[in-house]
């Protein structure tokens, strides 16, 4: 039966009013009974070239917003002695990291497939997702251990000690700094707060500038990027939270490495979905199941008044994109010219449901092949059956070379023993 392939061009298209957008998220917990998204959220607005647009507007707002606090928060995490304030700087570059890599890797994922990369180049962008997590991990693990060192000298110091002589806590040590007196850390500066108040206060009214255009747009995305703004001033209120205390409250400047060990756990967890993810997708996991049940709804429809079956739907991520495939089960006496129609619709319909879709293949089988959707399309191997079979083949050939060996020989010691010149010769020789 015939197989059909349709690639639509690699365009970023606006998903107002739409639930199937770019990508498609992987949340995570934070433990406080928050949900955060990192690095897969929709970058539609931060990649549209469209400025007037008001969601172009605010995204790219909140784009610079990021670059600033990370770099404020982190100076200030250091000058001002405060782990969570240093956390949390590294939470809003995990943002920061991650739109950029978006914007470096667009522009190659967005390609059109070529010979050598048939499907497309959409795995970059997976590349590019898998080195912002890995950063992304790498940061979190080290806030985390600084941390974890930092109660240990507070609440464990002969431990501390001890573990510093043989060389455990030493590295990490030596990078970390203290401004107290005789080497003893008295706790975050108090202006660390002022910036944690700061990140509040500036997050939260990118929230609602963010939800005000979301709700005239009735934009999903735009909804989502919102409550993205709305986490971050949470974990700074950590931040703030953790300063304060530890600043005004007697013995209590363990509880600034606490807020960085909290804020720390949420970037390691990030990190770690977000690499199990972009793994996944480098390794052609099945789209979600949402994904699939909307493609498949859509291909039903288009068959609708014809003797053609669903017989299957399967597909795989490509950076922003869904690489889709049909398998639709028809009489053998159709024509290709049917076919060709019923592709034709079921791409279009595909097309308007899965707004992601970049290729849409379409598989026509026999009706009574139906139940075998894709499967008969893999090749059977056994690995014993061909090595036998190599066996096989090498023993004839060495049977027929050791036949024609012997034979050989015995054809040219009969012809010695029939010639009458080596026989005469012989016989010289005995006289």
């Amino acid at each position: 039966m015939a197989t059909t392939t349709v690639t639509k061009s690699g365009q970023v298209r606006s998903h107002t009013d739409h639930s199937h957008g770019h990508g498609h998220s992987h949340g995570h917990s934070h433990g406080l009974g928050l949900s955060h998204h990192h690095h897969h959220h929709d970058t539609t607005y931060l990649t549209s070239t469209n400025k007037k647009d008001p969601g172009v507007r605010i995204t790219r707002l909140g784009l610079y917003v990021n670059m600033g606090m990370a770099v404020g928060k982190g100076i200030g995490g250091y000058v001002f002695n405060s782990q969570a304030l240093t956390a949390d700087a590294i939470h809003s570059l995990s943002d920061l990291i991650s739109d950029v890599m978006t914007l470096a890797t667009i522009s190659y994922s967005l390609r059109p497939p070529t010979t050598r990369f048939p499907v497309g180049y959409g795995k970059i962008e997976s590349l590019g997702a898998l080195a912002v997590s890995g950063i992304l991990l790498s940061g979190g693990i080290m806030i985390g251990l600084q941390a974890v060192v930092a109660l240990t000298q507070q609440f464990f110091p002969d431990i501390a000690a001890f573990l510093s002589n043989i060389g455990i806590l030493g590295h990490i040590h030596d990078h970390g700094h203290s401004h107290g007196h005789g080497g003893h850390d008295l706790g975050p500066n108090i202006n660390a707060a002022w910036l944690a108040g700061g990140s509040i206060l500036i997050k939260e009214w990118l929230y609602r500038a963010t939800m005000k255009v979301a709700d005239e747009k009735r934009s999903s995305v735009l909804a989502s990027n919102a409550y993205h703004h709305r986490v971050d001033s949470l974990t700074a209120f950590v931040a703030l939270l953790t300063i304060s205390a530890s600043h005004f409250m007697n013995n209590a400047q363990w509880l600034d490495p606490v807020g960085g060990l909290v804020i720390s756990g949420m970037i390691v967890q990030a990190g770690w979905q977000n690499t199990r993810a972009a793994l996944l997708e480098l390794a052609d996991v099945a789209i979600d199941e949402d994904i699939r049940e909307a493609a498949e709804s859509a291909a039903t429809g288009a068959m609708e008044g014809t003797d053609a079956t669903l017989s299957a739907v399967q597909g795989v991520k490509g950076g922003q994109n869904f690489l889709l495939e049909i398998a639709v089960a028809i009489p053998e006496t159709s024509t290709l010219k049917d076919q060709k129609v019923l592709e034709d619709k079921i791409r279009d319909a595909v097309a308007k449901k899965v707004k992601a879709a970049k290729r849409v293949a379409v598989r026509f089988i026999a009706t009574q092949d139906a139940d075998k959707g894709f499967t008969n399309e893999f090749l059977s191997f056994n690995p014993d059956l061909t090595e036998h079979q190599h066996s096989d083949e090498h023993d004839a050939k060495h049977d027929e070379h050791h036949d024609h060996d012997v034979n050989g020989t015995h054809d040219i010691d009969q012809k010695k023993h029939d010639s009458p010149l080596l026989n005469d010769g012989i016989r010289k020789r005995k006289s």
